[in-house]
């Protein structure tokens, strides 16, 4: 994963026992980034706004990459999602999708929202290291995500680098 070490991955998960879960499993698989996390809608607005709390961006800096549950209490990750899309700035951030069920209106929901996946967290936590390996492998291996350069302004929609389709190899 040479190169992508420095980028900040942000959890939005309400789930203590979750997040604690992810944040192993991501070391497991040998993703070292940086893992911001914040435990709802209201908190996750914040850190992305740098408002409150999170006005330090050296201690809060803009993530790279989201790992967005979608049921949380106070704003769901639906309307993170939706917030997140209005930005002009954060167009371009990639958002994951994370939820405990594969109901189709979700999954759906969440494409016609701006995700750019969607993952289902397994019910055995042994399975957490598998799903966080695949998710290293595509998001760091094959993957391109925005820099902070690449993100737009305020007021403008050019300059974003869109995810590569990864071409399924045989």
């Amino acid at each position: 994963m040479a190169g992508h070490d420095d980028l900040t991955i942000l959890l939005i998960d309400d789930s203590e026992n979750d997040t604690v879960l992810i944040r192993r499993a991501l070391h497991d698989a040998g993703v070292l980034n940086p893992l911001r996390t914040v435990c709802d809608g209201e908190e996750a607005i914040a850190y992305l706004q740098g408002t409150g709390a999170y006005s330090d961006r050296q201690r809060f800096p803009l993530p790279d990459l989201i790992l967005l549950d979608l049921k949380m209490p106070k704003i769901d990750g639906f309307d993170v999602l939706q917030w997140i899309r209005q930005q002009p700035a954060l167009k371009g951030l990639p958002v994951i999708a994370l939820s405990g069920s594969e109901n189709t209106l979700d999954v759906n929901r969440s494409y016609e929202l701006g995700a750019n996946s969607f993952l289902v967290k397994p019910f055995d936590f042994r399975l957490y290291p598998e799903l966080m390996r695949g998710f290293q492998q595509f998001w760091f291996g094959y993957g391109k995500v925005p820099s902070h350069g690449d993100r737009v302004p305020a007021g403008r929609s050019e300059g974003i680098r869109k995810m590569q389709p990864v071409e399924k190899r045989n």
